[in-house]
């Protein structure tokens, strides 16, 4: 069973900028990737970033590359997803996930997820 959990999320201003973390505990996989998505309000799950555990190779969706930035600390199982210059466009329920040995955007092929942090953009 694998556990994972958000943290960070919150109401900001645009322009601004705010750090999610997600804590994966449990029996994670030796190989495996971490990535990040996200729901706004009416709108389908989308893809945000990702990172693979042991090469740390990164993947960003077109709207966010240069303003958002994924990262992972091996020591603290650990995963961050820096967040700057925000648009009211980013605000959505962000969620953590685990994945597939291979970095992907897919959404079906990760099988874990947490229960998801707010972020919330005013203008």
């Amino acid at each position: 069973q694998v556990q994972l959990v958000e943290s960070g999320g919150g109401l900001v201003q645009a322009g601004d900028s705010l750090r999610l973390s997600c804590a994966a505990s449990g029996q994670t996989p030796t190989v495996y990737t971490m990535g990040w998505f996200r729901q706004a309000p009416g709108k389908g799950r989308e893809f945000v970033a990702a990172i693979t555990w042991t090469t740390g190779s990164k993947y960003y969706a077109d709207s966010v590359k240069g303003r958002f930035t994924i990262s992972r600390d091996t020591a603290k199982n650990t995963v961050d997803l820096q967040m700057d210059n925000l648009e009211p466009g980013d605000t959505a329920v962000y969620y953590c996930a685990l994945g597939p040995s291979k970095l992907t955007s897919m959404r079906a092929q990760y099988q874990h997820w947490g229960q998801g942090t707010r972020v919330t953009i005013s203008s």
